[in-house]
This record gives C-alpha cells, sequence and structure tokens, in this order.
C-alpha cells in the first residue's frame, strides 16, 4: 500500500525536524482514513497554507501549530507611535465630543494603522471609540479596536401582519417578552428551556483550550441578552419601498441587539491581556490597543474565537426571534440582520489587503443591509450601504450615547424617562436609567449626518421594549 514517506514530503517542499514527522504522522492517518496520496499531501499543503483552519481538526491541529510556530517570525519593535496622526474623516462632528476625537487621534498614530474613519455616533470607549472604523496591516489585530462584546449584533424580524396587533393584544405580546427572554449578567436557560443550535456543535470549540473552557457557558447563554443597551422590541416597520417579497407599508416587526455574552467577554479580556503583554513598552495613551501578529499562534487563536463569538451571536439572536414569534403564533417572512464589533479582512480602493475593525459601527458596502436603532423611545431604521471608500464602507451602529452611564443615572429621573416613553406610546419592561432615551444623541440627527454613507430603506418604531432591569457597566 502506499504511504507517505519523509522522501516524498521533501520532494513536496516540508522542510526537516518535528514538522516533516508530524506532516508523515498526519498525512498516513488521512489516507488511512479513506484518501488516496494525491489527496493527502494536497490536504496537508492546505494545513502549510492556512494552519488557523485546521487548530480544531483532530487529524491535523498539531500540525498546524507546528506550521504557525515555523511561520511565525519575530515581530520588529514597532511600539513607537507616530509623530503625528493620519488623516481621518470624520461624520457629524459637531455631534461629537473631543474625548472620542482624541481617542481616534491616538489610534492614527499607532505604527500599524493604516487609515481610519470616526461615524456619527462616536463617543468614547476603551482604546478605540465607539462608532471608531480602523484599518491595520493585513497581519494585526486589535482585540480591544473589536470591543468586549464580541459581534455585537442587530436582527430586525419582519411579520406579514400589521402593528395594530400590537395595541389588540397587548398582552399576549407583552407575555411573549417576559417568558421567552433572558436578560442580565447572570442570565441563562435551564432544564427544558435550554435552547439548542447547531453552532454548539461548531469543531471551533475544540481549536483552543479556552474555547473548550468556554462551551459549557454558551450551551447556559445561548438565546440570552445582557445588560446595558441590549434589547428585544415589538413595533411598528414602515417599509420605504417594495422588497422582500412585500410591498411597501406598514408591518409588525421584531428587533433585537446583544452579542456573544460571556464567550465574547472572557474572549476579549484574555487576548487584550495577551496583547498588551506583547507590547508592554506601547504608549500609555493607547495601551488598550496593543495587537497581536495573525501569523503568531495568539493571533490566529483570537481570529478563531472572535470568528466563533460572531457565529454564537448570531445564533442567539435566532433562537430569541424563533421562540418569541412562535409564542405568539407568528413566523418571519424577512430578515436583516448585522455584526458590530468584528474585525473583517478587506480590501482598499487601491487595492491594499487590511484588517478593518468596526468597534461599534456598521458594514455599509454596496447594497449591504444593516439595522441603525435609536434608544428604547426613538425610531431605528434599516438602511443600505452605499459603498463609501473614506468611511471604510461603514456607518453608525445606532444613535450614541450623550451622556454616561454614570452621568445619566445622576441626572435622569425616573419620571422623566416615564413621561418620554408615555408621550410616544411604548411600554417599558425592564431597563434601567442609564439606557433613558435622554441619554443618546438624537437618532434623527445622526442618520441625516451619515446620508452620503446609506439610503433609508425603512424606519422602526418600538412599542413593547424587554430590557435587563440592571445599568450596564458605569
Amino acid at each position: 500500500m502506499d504511504i507517505i514517506t519523509g522522501k516524498i514530503l521533501k520532494l513536496n517542499n516540508w522542510g526537516d525536524g518535528k514538522i516533516i514527522g508530524l506532516a508523515k504522522d498526519a498525512g498516513n492517518k488521512l489516507m488511512e482514513s479513506g484518501l488516496d496520496r494525491e489527496a493527502a499531501l494536497h490536504q496537508l499543503d492546505a494545513v502549510r497554507q492556512n494552519p488557523g483552519n485546521f487548530l480544531a481538526d483532530n487529524l491535523l491541529a498539531d500540525l498546524a501549530r507546528a506550521c504557525i510556530q515555523m511561520n511565525q517570525k519575530d515581530e520588529p519593535s514597532l511600539d513607537e507611535l507616530r509623530e503625528q496622526p493620519l488623516p481621518f474623516p470624520i461624520w457629524g462632528k459637531e455631534q461629537i465630543d473631543e474625548g472620542a476625537i482624541a481617542q481616534m487621534n491616538n489610534a492614527m498614530r499607532l505604527p500599524v494603522t493604516v487609515t481610519g474613519a470616526l461615524m456619527p455616533d462616536a463617543h468614547v470607549g476603551y482604546g478605540l471609540p465607539i462608532g471608531g472604523v480602523l484599518a491595520t496591516e493585513n497581519n494585526i489585530v486589535i482585540p480591544y479596536a473589536v470591543g468586549v462584546d464580541i459581534a455585537c449584533r442587530m436582527r430586525l424580524s419582519l411579520y406579514e401582519v400589521s402593528p395594530i396587533l400590537l395595541g389588540q393584544k397587548k398582552g399576549m405580546f407583552e407575555e411573549s417578552l417576559w417568558n421567552e427572554t433572558a436578560f442580565g449578567m447572570g442570565a441563562k436557560w435551564t432544564g427544558s428551556k435550554r435552547a439548542s443550535h447547531e453552532v454548539l456543535d461548531d469543531d471551533a470549540w475544540y481549536a483552543t483550550k479556552q474555547l473548550r473552557t468556554l462551551k459549557d457557558t454558551a450551551m447556559n447563554q445561548l438565546g440570552t441578552s445582557g445588560t446595558g443597551n441590549h434589547f428585544v422590541e415589538w413595533g411598528s416597520f414602515r417599509l420605504h419601498e417594495d422588497m422582500f417579497g412585500l410591498k411597501a407599508g406598514e408591518y409588525l416587526a421584531l428587533l433585537s441587539h446583544s452579542g456573544s455574552r460571556g464567550v465574547g467577554a472572557k474572549i476579549a479580556d484574555r487576548f487584550s491581556k495577551l496583547a498588551m503583554e506583547k507590547h508592554p513598552d506601547l504608549d500609555k495613551s493607547v495601551k488598550h490597543l496593543a495587537w497581536l501578529n495573525l501569523d503568531s499562534e495568539d493571533g490566529l487563536e483570537y481570529w478563531v474565537s472572535m470568528e466563533l463569538a460572531g457565529k454564537f451571536a448570531s445564533a442567539n439572536h435566532y433562537i430569541i426571534h424563533k421562540r418569541v414569534s412562535a409564542s405568539v403564533g407568528l413566523k418571519e417572512v424577512a430578515v436583516v440582520e448585522n455584526h458590530h464589533n468584528f474585525a473583517w479582512r478587506e480590501k482598499l480602493v487601491d487595492g491594499k489587503e487590511v484588517i478593518v475593525h468596526r468597534k461599534g459601527a456598521t458594514p455599509a458596502g454596496v447594497g449591504v443591509l444593516g439595522v441603525i436603532p435609536g434608544s428604547m423611545g426613538d425610531a431605528g431604521y434599516v438602511v443600505r450601504g452605499r459603498g463609501v471608500s473614506e468611511s471604510l464602507e461603514s456607518a453608525s451602529h445606532g444613535a450614541g450615547r450623550l451622556m454616561s452611564r454614570r452621568a445619566a443615572i445622576n441626572s435622569i429621573s425616573k419620571s422623566s424617562r416615564d413621561e418620554y416613553l408615555k408621550e410616544r406610546g411604548v411600554t417599558l419592561l425592564g431597563g434601567g436609567i442609564d439606557e433613558s432615551p435622554q441619554a443618546y444623541k438624537p437618532i434623527d440627527q445622526v442618520i441625516a449626518a451619515q446620508h452620503d454613507l446609506v439610503d433609508v430603506i425603512g424606519k422602526f418604531m418600538p412599542k413593547i421594549v424587554r430590557m435587563a432591569d440592571e445599568p450596564g457597566d458605569i
């Protein structure tokens, strides 16, 4: 029987040492599994070219890690910042505080930065401002420029029925949110309420030691939402044009905002600390913007983990919408959804490959649909991207905070919040003072400031809003 020998591997440009032994062992196991020699050699080459894709493969993970270590280059000392920040465009500058602009200026001084942009909902965050878009060299990822809630996401479901139902059967729709959603830091489903989804069968859970430990967290939290600005809400949606197989008009809609929960938070915490450890001499003003090299094992592990967190966040929304819809006897006819707090491999107009970090920014490539929500008491919008290169094909991810959570708690009364909601016919289930509508920028001004980036194709008005009872991170 044909086997793969060291001589054959050398003829296929495999080097000497430990790696050739791992390749020989993996190749022969592939042949035992049914591949012929040529196919097995082809698979080994695939591992060598893209080892990060095989970290969760039972047969090939050890070889993949060896390939990563072999390819890993000593990083030159690049911790010295540029003297002056690279220029970047700002949308809605008059609505953005100086602190957020200063943070973006710092990010544009990083030696790994290629270009960037600031969206009109921008406000101060950790490292990169919320609403900041940053493109780095194509082998560089910045965990804190992705954010703590990796793959925080929007999903809008449309139903081919009138939103008048919300008034006719208000109790039923309220119960659907009370019974089929779970909010808060410790929120989880148990027993028969525990959700099932194919994301839990993804091989990537076995790609790293940390991901293996996080699978139980994922199983418990699947279909739940966090604190702060996470929500699930029923409302009316006015579609401005015929699409989704629907005529322009008014429809019932369900809108949700949440992310990857404890899974994403623990990934972000681990890899942000690792990045900072690798760049101890980085200026304190940008210490949270320390980066990982995607040619390194840590960088590849972060990328695999981030992408899995994205799948998990999407599954959370799917479960929430499926359960809430079923509880009122409805089935969606159309869905719009998008990530923010994520990093993508993209190309600039000049063809240069970069990593684009959107921390609280919505992808807005040509024809790409996205959701830009307001506050618990204000409109949200479904938009279609125009693909503006100067914005790195991005738009805002919401209205953006006008005041910090602490400032909101200290200055907004419950009665003034509730009066605001009552005037707009909104019923709030839960919700902290820190998420009061008055704590946010006027969404219509934010949308107007980016009229060149997106076209509005529909407007959502919240009517029954479910949020966590406790405040978010202050």
